[in-house]
């Protein structure tokens, strides 16, 4: 599966992970694993409601979630961050 990633979802990628290596690493775990396989129950996949209804969402670890929306041919990354911070 390809993935993308949109200009937010870098921006804040960067932002997340500048001074923490560790995370970095596992941000990049999980979005391997999600290529992989997107139904892992580590990642609790799911289809999100709302103003959001077109997008999807993934769990890195605690409270950080990936945002995605499927594309043609793989996946979109739009955003990450706490779950309060990407479901705004």
């Amino acid at each position: 599966m390809n993935v993308y990633l949109s200009k937010n979802f870098d921006k804040f990628f960067k932002k997340l992970t500048k001074n923490n290596p560790s995370l970095k690493e596992k941000i990049k775990e999980k979005i391997t694993l999600f290529q992989e396989n997107p139904h892992h129950p580590s990642l609790k996949l799911h289809k999100l409601k709302g103003k959001m209804v077109e997008d999807w969402s993934f769990s890195v670890e605690g409270n950080l979630r990936i945002v995605l929306t499927y594309v043609d041919d793989g996946v979109l990354l739009v955003d990450i961050g706490s779950h309060d911070e990407v479901y705004k």
